[in-house]
C-alpha cells in the first residue's frame, strides 16, 4: 500500500490479534501448576523487582503493569513472582504467527503479543471474518498453547480493529463496522482511543472536540489545526475507515533499557558491564538491519529521582559499539567536569537507556579515505553472521568479556522486527 495515499473507502478488512497477558500466559503454559493462579513476569524478583506482566488472574485481583514486587506482594500475598523468559515468548510468537499465516500472506507483526491480517484481499474467501476469528483463536490453541488467549478485533482498518481488541478482554471478539460504529464511540472517552493520551486529548477539547464520536464528525482541518499536526488529521480518516496504520515502517530509533536492581547497583564493575552490554546490543541490532546512526541519547534515572539525559550528534555515521560506549564517555566526562560532579554512572542508578536514531542504510556510509572501515564493516557483518548461527555466546568481542553474564535479555512489548525478515519470514 503506498503510504502517501489514502483509502477513503470503507472497503477494507482487518483483524487484529492481541494476545492476553502474553508473556504470563506463556509461563503457565509451560507450567501446569501456575494456571490459574495469580502469576507476576518481572526482569527480576527481588523485593524491589518490577511486574511487567501480570497474569489475567493477578489483573483480577489488582496488580498492574509498572508495580514493585514489594507492593504487588501486599496486594496480592499469593502472587507467583517469575523471571522474564524472552527466548520463550519468541518462541511462542513465532507459532502464532506461523498460525495466523495460514489464512493469509499479508500479516504483520506488531509487537510480541500483536499481529496485524489485512484481509482485504481475502473477503470472497473469508465471507464471515466471525468464523474465520473463532477458528484462529482454535488454532492458536491447538498449535501454539491450550492456555493462550487472544481479543481479536474486526474492522475495516487497522485502528479500528485494534479499538475492538481493547472493548471485550480476555478472550473477546469485537466487530466495528460502519453500522454500529457510532454506537461504540458513543460509550467511550478520548482517552480510550489508542494513541490518544492526556496531552492529545487536552488539546482536542480546546477546540471543542470532547468526544470520539465528535472527532469522527469534525472536518479534518480543524483536527489538524487542534493537533498543530497531519497527525491530527489522520485520526479523521481513522474513525471514518481509512487505512493509515498498515505500513511496515522500517525501524526510526533503536533503544536498549535496562532497570538495575539494589544488588547490581552495589558494584561500579556490573554498572559497566550493563552499559557496554546496552551498547553492544544496539550495535548487533544495527548490524542486523545495515544502518548507522547519526544520532544518540543516553539517559539514567537515580533513587533520588534525578535523571540524567543527553543527546549526541555522532559527526560522522556509528555503528560499532564501542566507538557508541566513547561517544558517551567523551560526553559524560564533559558533564563531569564542567558541573563538578560524581561520575554519571554511580551507585545510585535505577536505570540506563541508550536510543540511536537518524539511520542511514550501509550502503550510503561515505567511508574515510584513510580507515580500512569497508573491511572493519565486512568483519562485523560476519561476527554477527555466526553469532546467529552458532550462539551468541561464541564469539564475543574483548569488549564484552566478564566473569559472569550481568545483562538478561528481556524483551519488551514493541517491536519485534528483529525476529522477522522483511516481515514476511521468520528466522528459522
Amino acid at each position: 500500500m503506498n503510504q502517501n495515499t489514502l483509502d477513503k473507502n470503507p472497503q477494507g478488512l482487518v483483524l487484529f490479534v492481541d494476545m492476553n497477558s502474553f508473556f504470563a500466559s506463556c509461563e503457565q503454559q509451560v507450567n501446569y501448576w501456575l494456571r490459574g493462579r495469580p502469576v507476576g513476569v518481572c526482569v527480576y524478583t527481588g523485593k524491589f523487582g518490577c511486574v511487567i506482566a501480570p497474569s489475567i488472574e493477578a489483573k483480577k485481583r489488582g496488580i498492574k503493569l509498572g508495580l514493585r514486587l514489594n507492593e504487588a506482594m501486599q496486594i496480592c500475598p499469593d502472587l507467583v513472582p517469575l523471571e522474564t523468559h524472552p527466548t520463550r515468548y519468541r518462541e511462542f510468537h513465532q507459532k502464532i504467527i506461523k498460525v495466523l499465516r495460514k489464512y493469509c500472506d499479508d500479516v504483520i507483526p506488531k509487537s510480541i503479543d500483536e499481529a496485524v491480517m489485512n484481509l482485504t484481499n481475502y473477503k470472497l474467501v473469508y465471507k464471515d471474518p466471525e468464523k474465520l476469528a473463532r477458528q484462529i483463536k482454535t488454532d492458536i490453541r491447538n498449535e501454539a498453547g491450550d492456555w493462550l488467549k487472544c481479543s481479536i478485533g474486526i474492522a475495516p482498518n487497522a485502528f479500528l480493529a485494534k479499538l475492538a481488541t481493547d472493548l471485550q478482554k480476555p478472550d473477546g471478539l469485537v466487530k466495528i463496522m460502519p453500522e454500529n460504529i457510532d454506537d461504540v464511540l458513543s460509550k467511550l472517552q478520548l482517552t480510550d482511543l489508542p494513541g490518544i493520551a492526556d496531552a492529545m486529548a487536552l488539546r482536542l477539547r480546546r477546540y471543542g472536540i470532547n468526544t470520539p464520536l465528535q472527532l469522527r464528525y469534525t472536518p479534518p482541518e480543524k483536527i489538524r489545526m487542534a493537533c498543530h499536526s497531519i497527525v491530527g488529521e489522520h485520526w479523521h480518516y481513522r474513525l471514518n475507515f481509512s487505512e493509515v496504520d498498515m505500513w511496515a515502517h522500517g525501524y526510526k530509533s533503536m533503544q536498549a533499557m535496562r532497570q538495575i536492581s539494589r544488588a547490581q547497583r552495589q558494584s561500579l564493575r556490573i554498572l559497566e558491564e550493563l552499559f557496554t552490554s546496552l551498547c553492544m546490543t544496539l550495535e548487533r541490532r544495527m548490524v542486523k538491519q545495515r544502518v548507522f546512526c547519526n544520532e544518540i541519547y543516553f539517559m539514567a534515572s537515580y533513587e533520588n529521582g534525578f535523571r540524567w539525559g543527553e543527546k549526541i550528534k555522532t559527526g560522522k555515521p556509528v555503528q560499532d559499539g564501542t566507538e557508541l560506549m566513547q561517544l558517551i564517555r567523551v560526553r559524560m566526562k564533559k558533564f563531569q567536569e564542567a558541573n563538578h560532579c560524581e561520575p554519571i554512572i554511580n551507585k545510585e542508578m535505577t536505570a540506563m537507556g541508550i536510543t540511536v536514531n537518524a539511520f542511514i542504510p550501509d550502503e550510503m556510509v561515505q567511508l574515510e579515505l584513510f580507515e580500512n572501515n569497508i573491511r572493519k564493516n565486512t568483519l562485523r557483518r560476519v561476527v554477527y553472521d555466526i553469532k546467529e548461527k552458532f550462539g551468541f555466546e561464541k564469539m564475543i568481542k574483548a569488549s564484552e568479556l566478564s566473569e559472569e553474564h550481568v545483562l538478561k535479555d528481556v524483551i519488551g512489548f514493541g517491536s519485534v522486527k528483529d525476529l522477522h525478515d522483511d516481515l514476511g519470514n521468520i528466522f528459522d
